[in-house]
């Protein structure tokens, strides 16, 4: 069975940044409690711009780049430092407008990031404030359907299946909501429709071991012993070439 450990999330993209890491560059000097340089200079998306270093009052909030923040947490991910990674979504959902969009992509990829690190109770709560906001039907559908993992994880069984339901509804064209709709249908033997859902997943372009891991449950489940098999197969050949993608990386 496939754990829920290695459900499909999404982050938001991010537009990254250069080598050298210029936002990163700041001296030593910039930390003395006694350089005086003009507010402006300190860069709220710098990790060595520490709290209790830099008072917020240093910091302009109109001067904030909120995607830069954004991007910022996006690259710690790839790096998987997922602390540093949720306190740059944390900082970038602070600095941004008031229940805007930006605000609820930070909250969304907070979420993710806590569920990388298995804390699923902060997961959730980020989740259900990216839904508060409620400003994107994109972003919301991706809460919706990591807010169902991080509940499922936490022990729920019941509300996981409708928020993930949710999730379709707002973006029929997320192929991890329709992943998870048909992984909770699976669980809940509704292995035909689960297996319409693992289908559009898959026709959407998600198409890892996992995904024809429940599809071969769906399968065997239906009785369509032959179809499971070969389908098993293709897991097995997706799940060699992703250990060696791995591997290279």
């Amino acid at each position: 069975m496939t754990t829920r450990r290695s459900s499909p999330h999404r982050y938001s993209d991010g537009q990254g940044f250069g080598d050298p890491y210029e936002r990163f560059d700041l001296g030593p000097d910039r930390l003395d409690p006694a350089f005086e340089g003009p507010i402006a200079d300190v860069d709220p998306a710098d990790d060595y711009v520490l709290a209790d270093v830099v008072e917020e009052g240093a910091v302009r909030p109109a001067d904030v780049e909120v995607s830069a923040l954004i991007d910022v947490g996006v690259e710690y991910v790839a790096i998987e430092q997922y602390e540093q990674a949720i306190d740059s979504f944390a900082r970038a959902a602070h600095y941004a407008p008031e229940d805007s969009a930006a605000a609820q992509e930070a909250w969304v990829n907070r979420g993710i990031a806590h569920g990388e690190l298995g804390e699923w109770d902060e997961a959730a709560g980020a989740h259900r404030e990216a839904l508060r906001i409620d400003a994107d039907d994109a972003l919301s559908a991706a809460a919706e359907t990591n807010l169902a993992a991080a509940l499922w994880e936490a022990g729920e069984s019941t509300s996981p299946l409708e928020h993930a339901e949710a999730a379709v509804e707002r973006d029929p064209r997320l192929p991890e909501a329709w992943y998870n709709r048909g992984y909770f249908l699976n669980e809940r033997g509704q292995h035909a429709e689960a297996l319409r859902c693992l289908d559009v997943a898959l026709s959407l372009g998600l198409r890892t071991a996992w995904v024809h891991d429940e599809r071969v449950r769906a399968l065997a489940a239906l009785g369509e012993y032959e179809r499971a098999a070969a389908v098993e197969e293709r897991a097995t050949r997706r799940r060699d070439a992703e250990s060696v993608r791995d591997v290279r990386e």
